[in-house]
């Protein structure tokens, strides 16, 4: 693990920390970080490996402000396309609108060297404070994140550690409560399609919750299928298809997302299937989006605004004692029947 100062005695890096491990001037550390000509390469990649192994972040705006710090919340999701995504962002910007800060958004398309180098350029404008989404990042990522000297917030997911705050519900929990909910309604062959999959690391943990309660019940799933692309009602409705072709016994099937849920329950009634008689459907998310579907999708609520709004308060320091950072919030999901579990 690359080194990083505890939480307790936390301040931000300076050229002189890369300068003492990489054995070379504070001056030529400089020059290598804004680039220029004048250094051997064998310096220029002694410096390099010295700075990633840090976590230094060179400082675009180092003798422009006093401060040493601009009024930005750096905000890293995984997608902007994704329909999660706008109420967590609209938790954010609710809750920072009277604090003179001002969030700016980056998204990773859930690839952690793309999440690196994005929470490279934030960090080298060295903002406020950083909400991303996710406690999975890369080594640099993390050495990055942690000797920032700013409040981290990590949100969306509670179940792991953070480097400073984290603010979400645990997915473990998530999965477990919905497969007890199928259970209770007598579902027993049960298939499970996700997305994104296995990049999306809280839909892996709710399928971890998920066949941790089946196994208990005596019981796992029947089939799966898998899709490394993004959530449609189209790709919904066509792995639902594949599933159904393999095995068209079952008689649940449990999504890793609302949309490709709502993709599959469209196919299930084109198809004539009796939902949810004989087959039922659940998704996760609880996007209010699909509400003018025929049926109304069972689903979780994951919380998502409030999750922004919880995460914004700690960067702006709006908690009831004034504390800013080491903070667990954790939320509650909340089971949505809907149309598509039949009553216990």
């Amino acid at each position: 693990m690359p080194p990083y100062l505890p939480p307790e005695a936390q301040r931000p890096l300076t050229l002189r920390d890369v300068s003492e491990l990489s054995g070379v001037s504070e001056m030529t550390v400089s020059r290598v970080l804004r680039n220029r000509a004048d250094v051997s390469p064998a310096t220029r990649d002694k410096v390099l490996v010295a700075a990633k192994t840090l976590g230094y972040v060179p400082n675009k705006i180092a003798g422009a402000l006093a401060s040493q710090r601009v009024n930005l919340v750096g905000v890293i999701i995984p997608s902007l396309s994704n329909m999660v995504f706008p109420e967590v962002l609209s938790g954010i910007s609710a809750a920072l609108e009277d604090s003179g800060l001002q969030p700016v958004f980056g998204a990773t398309d859930y690839k952690a060297d793309h999440e690196e180098n994005v929470i490279y350029e934030m960090l080298s404008w060295r903002p406020t404070g950083m909400i991303i989404a996710g406690l999975e990042h890369t080594e640099a990522a993390r050495a990055m994140l942690a000797n920032s000297g700013i409040p981290i917030v990590e949100i969306m997911d509670i179940d792991g550690e953070p480097i400073d705050s984290m603010v979400g519900i645990s997915h473990r929990r998530a999965g477990r409560e919905m497969a007890e909910a199928i259970l209770a309604a007598g579902y027993r062959k049960i298939g499970f399609l996700g997305s994104k999959m296995p990049d999306d690391h809280r839909a892996r943990k709710r399928l971890e919750g998920f066949r941790a309660a089946l196994a208990e019940a005596g019981l796992d799933l029947a089939d799966t299928e898998h899709y490394a692309g993004g959530s449609s009602l189209a790709k919904g409705r066509e792995m639902t298809q594949a599933l159904l072709g393999r095995n068209p016994d079952l008689d649940f099937l449990y999504y890793s997302n609302d949309m490709i849920g709502a993709g599959g329950l469209l196919y299930c009634l084109d198809q004539g299937l009796d939902v949810p008689g004989k087959i039922g459907l659940a998704g996760f998310n609880g996007l209010e989006l699909l509400d003018g579907i025929r049926l109304r999708l069972a689903t979780t609520d994951a919380c998502r605004k409030e999750i922004g709004r919880r995460a914004a308060e700690i960067v702006a320091g709006k908690t009831t004692d004034g504390v800013i950072g080491a903070r667990r919030v954790e939320l509650s999901p909340q089971i949505t029947p809907g149309d598509t579990i039949r009553q216990a």
